[in-house]
């Protein structure tokens, strides 16, 4: 069965090729004994993280003038600049960060992400509307400016699902065949295209708002959470044919979200950005159930059980989180964002990208010593 697993690769730096699948579906024998080490330090290990994660995700929260100038300027930054993370943590091994001394590495490779962020956001708006640096980083900026929030979130959105969707679910096929900072840089490119593609015919075309059509992504990556990271690849992994393999996990994902978006569209009264929070904060608990506190039961139970106290573990943790955030929504005014927008911020971006900025681009630094063994 296959495992979500964050180590760096054997040699200590970057590797020519990628393996042929990704590490969540089959573990290189020299990955096995770090993963012991880090599960058999669990739960200390995440509670340890917890000490920088926690920091992180409230400055990403209320950092820029408070909670709707967050929602309102970082919302859309961090949203763009989540690809290019996922890029450098599963294609390039943390690639550029990976050639300098622990610690700066992250940081290096933060810096990186935070770049890209700012340049894809750009991007994003050019396609929305025109490029406007003024509503890049001003949270009011007024009559005549096009503000990135919303109107290039669903971009962004369907960007990063993309990119998840060609990484884990299609495997990388046939991108791994390549070496992996080319075979990064073309997914990248890849989900972006895709990204385009549905904006212009889902969002542009006029099958569903703007606010419906993030609303969906954001549902796509609550399966794509649930079903590759707190269930590391279960039970798509298992299968031996290439081919099954992708076409079980696109269709599961795929036809899945579209199943809960038109359930909850069905409900009646439930509006997309209550949507685009409750998934949010499963996508958030899913991260820190499956990879901050990544394999604290895998030694502990069956794989049946695990599965299941891991995904039950997941939804109460959803339910504080939404029931915590909720309520500090409920204290703020709102003008041009709601609450639920900063609800769904909170879990999306700001407790969901300082887990993955920890662990999957520090490499858990300083709690873990940067090598292929600890990391």
């Amino acid at each position: 069965m296959g495992e979500v697993t964050l180590s760096a690769d054997p040699a200590g730096g970057v590797s020519a090729r990628l393996p042929d699948r990704p590490l969540l579906s089959a573990h290189p024998r020299p990955h096995l004994a770090a993963e012991r080490l880090r599960h058999a330090r669990q739960p200390g290990l995440g509670l340890a993280g917890l000490v920088l994660v926690v920091p992180v995700a409230v400055l990403l929260a209320v950092g820029a003038g408070g909670a709707e100038g967050s929602v309102l300027v970082l919302g859309p930054l961090i949203t763009f600049a989540l690809p290019v993370a996922a890029m450098i943590a599963f294609w390039w091994e943390d690639w550029p960060g990976s050639s300098l001394r622990p610690g700066w590495s992250g940081i290096a490779d933060t810096l990186v992400i935070a770049l890209a962020g700012v340049v894809l956001t750009m991007l994003g708006q050019a396609v929305a509307g025109g490029l406007d640096l003024r509503g890049l980083i001003d949270a009011t900026p007024g009559p005549g400016h096009l503000a990135t929030f919303p109107a290039t979130m669903s971009i962004g959105g369907a960007a990063f699902v993309a990119m998840l969707q060609i990484t884990f679910a299609w495997e990388g096929w046939p991108l791994r065949r390549l070496r992996r900072i080319p075979a990064g840089a073309l997914a990248l490119a890849a989900s972006w295209v895709v990204a385009l593609i549905l904006y212009v015919a889902v969002d542009r075309g006029g099958l569903l708002s703007g606010a419906e059509f993030g609303a969906f992504l954001v549902v796509a990556g609550l399966w794509q959470v649930w079903f590759f990271v707190v269930w590391r690849g279960w039970p798509f992994a298992g299968l031996r044919r290439r081919w099954v393999r992708i076409m079980a996990g696109n269709a599961v994902v795929v036809g899945g979200a579209w199943v809960t978006y038109a359930a909850a569209h069905l409900a009646g009264g439930v509006r997309p950005d209550a949507v685009t929070a409750a998934a949010g904060q499963f996508v958030a608990a899913g991260l820190v159930v499956g990879v901050l506190f990544e394999g604290w039961l895998q030694n502990r139970l069956p794989p049946a059980a695990e599965r299941v106290v891991a995904l039950a573990a997941v939804l109460l943790l959803a339910a504080v989180l939404a029931g915590a955030l909720t309520a500090y929504a409920g204290t703020v005014t709102w003008d041009r964002a709601t609450a639920a927008d900063w609800v769904g911020h909170a879990g999306l971006n700001a407790i969901g990208v300082s887990v993955i900025l920890h662990v999957a681009i520090a490499r858990r630094w300083p709690f873990t010593p940067r090598d292929p063994v600890a990391a």
